[in-house]
């Protein structure tokens, strides 16, 4: 199997699993699956239909060494946040607790063998289905378990930064967090992302809600402009939980987030909403999953997409309503703005529905900056750059006004707004 992989793109990443870390049994088995599975695979090429509009090709052809030992400061050390970690190269560095929130490095736990972890890590994001999955899943050392309380209300953002800092050479990071919001809790988790130089970030998010829990969860991806971003956040909720989630991509050369969530349970509901913004030669590829497997669940999703200069974007929402999901209701909703005539959008909705009594729509819809309103601002005495930063900025902040969290929904709406070239309105 190896000898085949040599002669792919795949083998600069693969030299990676030579030094995998150990671990009880349990844990070796997970890692020999994505050691095994990352070898058959390697990196995906356009043949692979999950990743046929992606080309990964500059990533394949990149050297990778250790990830230097510090990182710059990041812009969001100022959002208010009692408890969170902080990863500077992929390294944890900083962590912290609240009342109703416990955060211990991830090592700690699976030595330790903390309640919980053997049952959950591992088990949504699974090695054998994404390669990615795979490579993080053989290799990863640093990482963090955040369990909230049963029954526990945290006001505050859990703020989990990751921070990436320039280095004489290419280097990959493959932290893993485990989040587990027990019983009746109500948390927000803020995951942030910034970073100079060229590396390869590579997070895998595993999140499981149990009942009657609500979580919201925001990500920002602001990473280096050389960077390549490639997350997978698996979510698997239980009865009548809550999973909020809130995504903006702006940075990355190359930047992929693959969203999925179980609804495992009656009565959920799922709420995925997303902003991506590509100028230059930036890919920005956004692929969701909703696997509705029991009845009277709700799924509302909302992702939005701005591309400038020769940009491109992909989008490719899947909603599968399995047999036993009767009394389903699931919207899909995708729309592109594109804002040169060399930029693309390549989207697929996909919506496969084995119950008989449910209810679902999804629509697509790529278009460009209306000129009547254009023309109305200009005639208003607005520069031609700024009227069209104000449109776009309306059009995709529709997305952001879904954080519940003042503070960093201000944040993220300035991060847009500066994404598209303006100073942000008064």
């Amino acid at each position: 199997m190896m000898a085949n992989l040599m002669t792919t793109e795949g083998p600069k990443l693969a030299r990676l699993l030579e030094s995998a870390p150990g671990g009880p049994e349990w844990l070796q088995r997970l890692r020999d699956e994505g050691r095994a599975a990352f070898l058959r695979i390697g990196i995906p090429t356009s043949k692979h239909e999950e990743w046929k509009y992606t080309n990964l090709r500059d990533l394949a052809e990149l050297e990778f060494v250790d990830a230097p030992q510090a990182a710059p400061a990041s812009p969001w050390d100022g959002t208010e946040s009692e408890a969170g970690a902080t990863f500077e190269n992929g390294r944890l560095v900083r962590w912290q607790g609240a009342e109703g929130v416990t955060i211990e490095p991830i090592a700690a736990c699976i030595a330790n063998d903390c309640p919980g972890v053997r049952e959950h890590l591992g088990q949504y994001a699974r090695p054998t289905e994404h390669p990615f999955v795979a490579l993080n899943t053989a290799v990863f050392e640093h990482g963090v378990v955040v369990r909230i309380a049963k029954d526990a209300q945290v006001e505050k953002p859990i703020h989990l930064r990751f921070v990436n800092g320039a280095a004489d050479r290419p280097y990959v990071t493959n932290p893993r967090v485990l989040v587990v919001a027990e019983r009746g809790s109500e948390a927000f988790i803020l995951e942030s992302h910034y970073g100079e130089g060229v590396y390869f970030a590579n997070p895998v998010f595993e999140v499981k809600v149990e009942e009657n829990a609500h979580l919201e969860h925001v990500k920002v991806q602001q990473e280096s402009s050389e960077a390549f971003h490639i997350a997978t956040i698996e979510g698997h909720q239980e009865a009548n939980s809550v999973y909020h989630t809130v995504s903006a991509s702006f940075g990355a050369q190359l930047s992929r987030n693959d969203w999925n969530v179980y609804l495992n349970g009656q009565n959920v509901e799922t709420r995925l909403y997303g902003a991506y913004v590509g100028m230059g030669e930036q890919v920005s590829d956004q692929h969701t999953r909703l696997d509705h497997a029991q009845p009277n669940c709700n799924s509302f999703e909302v992702y939005k997409g701005i591309l400038g200069d020769r940009a491109s974007g992909v989008f490719n929402g899947k909603i599968f309503v399995h047999q036993d999901a009767q009394k389903t209701d699931a919207k899909q909703t995708n729309q592109a703005l594109l804002l040169s005539p060399t930029a693309t959008i390549d989207t697929k909705p996909q919506l496969e529905i084995y119950a008989d009594d449910v209810k679902c729509t999804h629509g697509a819809t790529v278009g460009q900056l209306e000129e009547e309103a254009l023309f109305y601002l200009r005639a208003r005495g607005i520069p031609f750059d700024v009227a069209r930063s104000l449109l776009t900025y309306a059009f995709a902040s529709e997305v952001l006004d879904h954080i519940t969290h003042e503070q960093v929904r201000d944040q993220v709406e300035r991060a847009l707004y500066e994404k598209l070239g303006g100073g942000f309105p008064a």
